[in-house]
């Protein structure tokens, strides 16, 4: 990315670990992937994700403004668990 360019925001979903054996899924946007999810590893990411570690990261989607990014969120955090998956494919 050039310095001139716009952020790329970035809807992504996390697997964390749940309270059992199952895990869990974490919705967020960001425009630095990687700074992201090392603040949730660092446990300064999220209230969720302080006592629901992330394991990683199961998909990205780009959007082009924060806007988008935000909507996109918004939806997503209303899905079951398999349309959530279902959404990034």
């Amino acid at each position: 990315m050039s310095e001139n360019a716009p952020p790329c925001w970035v809807l992504y979903l996390l697997e964390c670990q749940g309270a059992d054996t199952a895990t869990t899924l974490y919705t967020g946007i960001t425009t630095d992937l990687e700074r992201r999810f090392n603040e949730h590893l660092a446990g300064v990411g999220a209230r969720y994700t302080r006592s629901h570690p992330p394991l990683r990261v199961l998909a990205i989607r780009e959007f082009a403004d924060r806007a988008d990014a935000s909507r996109a969120e918004a939806v997503v955090k209303k899905l079951p668990r398999h349309s959530k998956l279902a959404y990034f494919v």
